[in-house]
């Protein structure tokens, strides 16, 4: 009886133990034949943009005495800009208050030309959400 239980706990036990995996082998390297592939179509590189480009100029209700003025008419309707940042021919000008951001971007018309405002976006101070442009004009602009 012994001898039974012995033989079959040993038969239990090698079902456990397993046998090392032979590797497959590594499969043999692929070679390519050029003239079998064809090139690669070359990436196409846009032409490098020389001269001016006009800006696009902002349009709409509430925006006379801004859009196409410069940066002097903008700092005397709204103080000194919390940011002045000139980036080549352009320029930023932000101008913020408890209420509101508003960033003006500034391009010059005509080559060699004084920046004037062309664009100009809004959006609330606490987290950056976009407000109604006129309404942050009026808030941020200086009693006369």
């Amino acid at each position: 009886m012994r001898l039974t239980a012995a033989l079959l706990l040993a038969a239990t036990l090698s079902a456990c133990v397993s046998a090392p995996r032979q590797q497959a082998p590594a499969p043999p390297p692929i070679t390519v034949d050029p003239r079998q592939v064809p090139p690669t179509d070359p990436v196409a590189v846009p032409p490098p943009r020389s001269g001016f480009r006009v800006p696009e100029i902002m349009e709409g209700p509430g925006l006379a005495g801004l859009i196409r003025e410069p940066a002097s008419t903008l700092v005397s309707r709204f103080g000194q800009p919390r940011l002045d940042t000139p980036e080549g021919d352009m320029r930023k000008l932000q101008f913020r208050g408890e209420a509101c951001v508003l960033d003006f971007y500034l391009y010059p018309l005509s080559p060699g030309a004084e920046p004037v405002a062309t664009w100009v976006e809004a959006r609330r101070s606490s987290d950056g959400a976009a407000v109604d442009r006129l309404a942050c004009i009026q808030a941020l602009s200086r009693r006369r």
